[in-house]
């Protein structure tokens, strides 16, 4: 068949479970990836004690773990639509619980390091489902209403299962003490279960472009995505006076010039750049960057700013780790929050303005910090504003992305929310590292005030996230004014 042609769906697909069970499956399939979001961060010490490295080298897991997501998912969301949004669901998951279980086996750093790594693998999992289920609902009038509802009962199911696994992590690792390989197969088995899950329970999308994957645009994009995630990383790691990180961006940056160029020539793009330059589409990839940065990039400096002691340095919140938890537990149940609002919400007003709004609420919620931040009660306060409009974010752009993508490209286009939210974890992750002058782990300490990061750090870190959520809402006003409705056609 004719490269970009759409292959008709096998007789039968659409018959089998309902359009709930579907659901209710894929559900299942979000409780896992939030068991591995939440399972092992209260374990991160245990991890180095038994690795025998420093609590710093930690930070090497999120940077490895980082920069596969990043090249990973735009190439398997663009296979998602070639051979079907099931099959790589299930192909990941399988590299994924593979992982997973070279997590619990792994008797050094490198090999730990290797397969937390290839865990990122799973970042993919959520634009698959939401590609799936709108390929299946697509030709009923209310299609993208019922996306949109799918996706905020995947992202509650994700939020629940990062407690969950947060909560079973801390009391597992205590319940067995010394044994933390017997602790980390508890994610490896979660995982495994999950791809039996969608092996026997999940139907495979109805339809299909064939065709070959385009290897020159995908080596330039990785290329580009490699570079430019690496340099950041390092960055962070070895500080802003590192120059052959900056020239590892710079040149990240610089191929992003001939991708696009061959992308334009090419009759079966890995990236549909003309679809990328639409008013519909354009607006929400900008403000899934905008938003990793925020999302992804400002929690460790709230865990460390609640961390440090106001008696020895005049600021923050001398929190136990304990308080933290329940901190961090607060701000996910916003999310979750703002994850079941999305769709109701959007039931009284376009999902555009909800959009706007979300992204207005997470930039409130940062701004407020400015002024408000002297106690449990005025973070509290912050965190649930920015954590409702976050859980609605994340809802709303791989489905609204979905919806303003031809049928063929929906997993292409929501691969990207999440590919763009990621590099934009990466660059905050970098800014925010630079701004707290690299002391932010010192401040766990939190007793001498001689490593706390400068208050004026923190303060970037919020306006920073507050005007990029800022911008986002502006460059959503941009979107058609009907975009993403439910009688949209296909």
């Amino acid at each position: 068949m004719e490269p970009g042609q759409v292959r008709p769906a096998p007789p039968g697909l659409q018959a089998g479970p309902t359009a709930a069970a579907v659901v209710g499956f894929l559900v299942l399939v979000e409780l896992t990836s939030g068991v591995l979001q939440g399972y092992y961060t209260p374990l991160l010490t245990d991890i180095a004690r038994f690795l025998g490295i420093h609590d710093a080298d930690v930070n090497w897991f999120e940077a490895a773990q980082l920069m596969v997501s990043a090249l990973v998912v735009p190439v398997l969301a663009k296979l998602g639509d070639m051979v079907g949004h099931r099959r790589v669901l299930l192909a990941s998951t399988a590299v994924t619980a593979a992982a997973s279980w070279g997590v619990a086996s792994a008797l050094n750093f490198w090999l730990f390091l290797a397969a937390w790594a290839l865990q990122g693998v799973y970042v993919v999992w959520l634009p698959l489902e939401i590609a799936l289920i709108y390929s299946r609902s697509h030709a009923r009038p209310d299609g993208a209403a019922l996306t949109r509802k799918a996706a905020g009962i995947l992202v509650a199911g994700l939020e629940f299962g990062v407690i969950a696994g947060a909560l079973a992590g801390g009391f597992i690792g205590a319940a067995l003490p010394g044994r933390l390989w017997l602790t980390l197969m508890v994610p490896a088995i979660a995982v495994t279960l999950c791809f039996f899950v969608i092996l026997l329970g999940l139907p495979e999308s109805a339809n299909r472009t064939g065709g070959r994957i385009d290897t020159l645009g995908l080596v330039l994009l990785s290329l580009a995505l490699l570079l430019i995630t690496a340099g950041l990383t390092f960055m962070r790691i070895n500080g802003p006076g590192t120059w052959w990180a900056w020239a590892a961006v710079v040149l990240g940056i610089a191929a992003l010039a001939p991708f696009t160029r061959h992308e334009l020539g090419h009759h079966d793009p890995m990236v549909d750049i003309r679809l990328l330059r639409q008013a519909s589409m354009w607006p929400v990839q900008l403000t899934a960057f905008l938003f990793g940065v925020s999302v992804l990039g400002a929690q460790a400096p709230l865990s460390t700013f609640a961390r440090t002691d106001p008696a020895a340095v005049g600021y923050g919140l001398g929190a136990s780790s304990g308080l933290v938890s329940i901190l961090i537990g607060v701000y996910v149940l916003g999310l979750l929050v703002g994850a079941l609002l999305y769709p109701v919400v959007t039931r009284w007003t376009t999902p555009r303005i909800t959009l706007m709004a979300a992204a207005l609420l997470v930039a409130v919620g940062y701004l407020l910090f400015l002024p408000f931040h002297g106690s449990m009660a005025e973070v509290l306060v912050n965190m649930v504003v920015a954590g409702i409009g976050s859980g609605a974010l994340v809802a709303a752009l791989p489905s609204a992305a979905a919806a303003a993508a031809p049928l063929t490209q929906t997993g292409m286009a929501t691969g990207l929310t999440n590919a763009t939210k990621t590099v934009g974890g990466a660059f905050a992750s970098c800014i925010f590292g630079i701004a707290l002058a690299g002391s932010a782990l010192g401040s766990l300490t939190a007793g001498t005030g001689g490593t706390a990061a400068p208050l004026a750090g923190y303060m970037a870190v919020w306006a920073i996230c507050g005007v990029t959520a800022l911008v986002a809402a502006v460059s959503l006003w941009f979107v058609p004014r009907l975009a993403f409705g439910a009688d949209l056609p296909a």
